[in-house]
């Protein structure tokens, strides 16, 4: 209860006026008693302010043995304009910042331990968030150590991580890619469990193998998942059979890989996805996270997730093994090919016809469908794609390319198709390429190719740690063989260049087995070829192998087992239906029974 005869007046009016006072004689120096030294630059406060406002400063302050002098302190890491951000905020309560200068303002904050300005600072970006900054921003928040902004970056991702993945930052990130090899009727697991199981295998390779973060990301990794439900490392590199582990533990390995002396690849190391936690301006906690994933397709999987606090992409494709489980066998076959299983007995048939007429069409097999694209129909090049479902014998259509095309060749990386170069009817040179993804029923364009290619049927694609390979190929005009080889990264979606072949070629047959890319025959402008060539991407080398009983261009190559296969194709004079078979071990060639044509 107020006295009678007590004055109460309020002056409204006073606080904003004086706050404003107080930061005008900061501004011009008068009774300042306080320098902050930032970065070179010189700014000056009042003591009695700044240990209001920021606990960091106060603690200072209090300790200072001369507290009637001019205290100086010194920052060399923060940056100027953004403590003088927080210093106007100290005098005026209001927090203005162009939205480039936000993460400078929130380091400083932080370092000030200024947390409401900091929260404030951490609300406005996750207000800005978009796909394109996600991965920048998340980066920024591990660094920082915010858990709380982490979570809701990491809960944005979740929901928009195909958007995310396609964007530069995400494409910058080091990549884990692995082939998981499944037992007959199984199916991989749930998301969740799926990648706390990978987790714990990059976990055991690290710490029991003692084998760096980047060394597992230089080749695809092949793992086998079992019918008890271990994921065991399947890795096509020689070495000693070991099993780790307990019996409850998810994760054994098979094989233990020797070093390697020659790396092909150099993994990128920028800020955003340096393979060096402590690499970055602010110190990252070294963690392990499981983030998001996606089903991009039927067996193909993309997944984010915190690998020993280091930003990582997992790509991760399955698919089933007719090998005997590992849990009997110690360790598991070195072919990636898979032996056919022999067919039953019945008689040849036609299949169902396509709604189209195709010559110099592209094929190519996509989630137990064959798909055949563009080609020529004697009019013009087409853009229609049809699929054929063998279970019913039936043709259906699916979204037309972009562009129509003829004399090129699908390949099939990551759950998705891809084509490249060709012929369009008017120019004979193609070098725009497009992938087309199964979920959506798109094509979208990609980058083009470094050399013009077409008439490059045969000679089109080859996989290799997920990675597209174009080999050799046709002049523009048509008539000459081109020795040029270039790689496509789906992740980067750039194209680089490779050892050019020893002998130019166009129309030859390309495929793969043990990790190395062979040429079988084609064309060299003047005749058809009997020379055979294996390219090394260890050593990035092409080197001469035996040469074929007979020269073939527009041939058909085809592993099965340990064997190569070329199948058929024109010899200059006539089409064959013979077929060869080359054994690496021997290096030599010989033929097979003729292949039944039906006229």
């Amino acid at each position: 209860m107020i006295p009678n005869g007590y004055l109460i007046f309020e002056d409204e009016s006073f606080l904003d006026s004086t706050v404003a006072k107080m930061n005008a004689l900061r501004k011009n120096g008068q009774f300042c008693d306080v320098r902050l030294q930032v970065c070179g630059h010189e700014l000056m406060a009042h003591r009695a302010v700044l240990a209001c406002c920021s606990p960091y400063l106060f603690e200072i302050f209090n300790s200072d043995l001369e507290p009637h002098g001019v205290s100086h302190v010194k920052f060399e890491d923060l940056d100027p304009e953004a403590v003088e951000i927080l210093l106007n905020y100290a005098y005026t309560a209001q927090l203005k910042a162009d939205k480039e200068l936000v993460k400078e303002v929130y380091s400083a904050a932080k370092r000030l331990k200024m947390d409401r300005v900091k929260q404030i600072c951490g609300d406005y970006l996750l207000s800005k968030m978009d796909s394109q900054s996600a991965i920048s921003y998340r980066n920024f928040a591990s660094c920082m150590g915010d858990w709380r902004l982490l979570g809701k970056i990491d809960s944005y991702i979740q929901e928009h991580l195909l958007d995310v993945s396609e964007q530069e930052d995400f494409l910058k990130l080091p990549r884990l890619k692995l082939e998981v090899m499944l037992e007959d009727n199984l199916t991989l697991p749930s998301n969740g469990k799926l990648y706390s199981k990978v987790i714990g295998w990059v976990q055991r390779s690290l710490w029991e193998n003692g084998e760096p973060l980047e060394r597992l990301m230089e080749e695809v990794q092949m793992v086998y998942y079992s019918a008890d439900h271990k994921l065991l490392d399947g890795s096509l590199l020689d070495g000693q059979a070991e099993v780790f582990g307990t019996e409850d533990d998810h994760i054994q390995f098979v094989q233990k890989k020797p070093p390697r002396e020659n790396v092909h690849r150099q993994l990128s190391t920028s800020s955003s996805g340096s393979l060096s936690p402590g690499s970055t301006k602010h110190s990252c906690k070294q963690d392990w996270k499981y983030i998001a994933s996606e089903k991009t397709t039927n067996n193909t999987y993309l997944c984010l997730a915190v690998l020993n606090g280091v930003l990582c992409v997992i790509f991760l494709h399955g698919r089933s093994s007719p090998q005997a489980s590992p849990s009997a066998t110690p360790c598991l076959t070195k072919s990636l090919s898979f032996e056919g299983q022999p067919l039953e007995e019945e008689p040849d048939k036609l299949l169902a016809p396509m709604h189209y007429a195709r010559s110099g069409l592209g094929i190519a097999a996509l989630n137990d469908r064959v798909i055949t694209a563009g080609g020529y129909n004697r009019e013009e090049c087409l853009r229609t794609v049809e699929c054929y479902n063998m279970k019913t014998d039936s043709w259906s259509f699916i979204a037309p390319m972009r562009t129509p095309r003829a004399r090129f060749q699908m390949a099939v990386l990551m759950g998705q198709l891809y084509v490249m170069g060709g012929s369009n009817g008017h120019s004979d040179e193609l070098s725009c390429g497009e992938t087309y993804n199964p979920s959506a029923d798109k094509w979208t364009q990609v980058p083009e190719l470094r050399t013009n290619r077409c008439n490059a049927g045969k000679n089109f694609t080859s996989l290799y740690q997920l990675l597209l390979y174009v080999v050799g190929g046709s002049d523009p005009c048509g008539q000459k063989g081109l020795k040029n080889c270039d790689v496509f990264d789906p992740v980067s979606k750039a194209w680089t260049s490779c050892a050019p072949l020893n002998i130019k070629r166009h129309q030859a047959a390309v495929c793969e087995l043990d990790g190395k890319l062979f040429v079988v025959g084609g064309f060299d402008g003047s005749h058809a070829l009997r020379c055979v060539e294996m390219y090394d991407p260890a050593r990035n080398e092409w080197r001469m192998l035996g040469s074929m009983n007979s020269p073939r261009s527009n041939a058909g190559a085809a592993v099965l087992g340990d064997i190569i296969y070329a199948v058929g194709g024109f010899d200059g004079n006539d089409f064959l239906n013979s077929v060869e078979a080359y054994s690496p071990k021997t290096d030599e060639w010989s033929p097979c029974a003729d292949a039944f044509i039906n006229s």
